[in-house]
């Protein structure tokens, strides 16, 4: 390896050294290189757990379950019976859950409707004391 002290001539300080010392560039790519080996498998290292499937259950239709819908226009249905508020729906609702054992309650809403009609829906579930909700959803087309 060649290493260049200075000029042939003698002459000045003042020329240009167009040399590029790239030693100090591999020092640092190599320390990177040792730093990134090092870390990566313990960034890469995670909690074991199993995560969930996507499964589609069909709905269980039981005497005692409660299927509530809401349409688009905010419109309460108790079992396909009108409902003609949110007030009224929370009476029924309390009277359900005393029962033992607890019903489950089915929630059809329009995928259009604001979401603003489910919330109360389930603002009265959880002021009436109902632990098991569920909601009925489109299953998505096979393909």
């Amino acid at each position: 390896m060649a290493m260049s002290v200075g000029p042939a001539d003698g002459g000045g300080d003042d020329e240009v050294v167009s040399a590029i010392n790239t030693t100090p560039l591999v020092d640092v790519m190599l320390v990177l290189l040792i730093i990134f080996l090092i870390t990566i498998p313990v960034v890469t290292h995670t909690v074991p757990v199993e995560l969930p499937k996507d499964r589609n259950q069909p709905t269980q239709t039981k005497p005692q379950n409660i299927i509530i819908a809401v349409t688009k226009d905010g419109d309460y249905y108790w079992n396909e019976k009108p409902v003609p508020s949110i007030d009224a729906l929370l009476d029924k609702l309390k009277k359900a859950a005393v029962e033992n054992p607890q019903p489950e309650v089915h929630i059809r809403a329009d995928a259009n409707g604001r979401y603003e009609f489910v919330g109360k829906v389930m603002l009265a579930l959880q002021r009436a004391g109902i632990y098991k909700v569920a909601f009925i959803t489109q299953p998505p087309p096979h393909g």
